[in-house]
């Protein structure tokens, strides 16, 4: 645990908590039935498999982010050269449009 975590025991539920004090959020709790004699909290197969459900859910939306950002990137060549084309576009014309009010 960091120095800037304390480590709190709810006087109502006796859940322990692990508090942020820069924030002041709560970062972990566990239910008094889930703290072992020594005060850590219990291990639960069940949560570990939650966990990792939903980290696992997580990935494939984060590969589907990796894919399009990479697409993107290897258009990003492409798209700067279009919009450098039609910037010099505009200069020759406003450039074409000065010359013939002067005239």
């Amino acid at each position: 645990m960091e120095t800037k975590q304390i480590e709190v025991t709810c006087p109502c539920c006796n859940e322990r908590l692990v508090v942020d004090v820069r924030t002041q959020k709560v970062l972990k709790h566990s239910p008094e039935a889930q703290i072992s004699d020594t005060g850590k909290p219990v291990l639960d197969e069940g949560r570990w498999d939650t966990a990792s459900e939903h980290v696992q859910g997580r990935g494939v939306r984060g590969d589907d982010v990796f894919d399009s950002a990479l697409e993107k990137e290897k258009r990003r060549e492409k798209d700067l050269d279009d919009l450098f084309k039609k910037a010099n576009e505009n200069v020759a014309r406003r450039k074409q449009s000065s010359e013939d009010e002067e005239l």
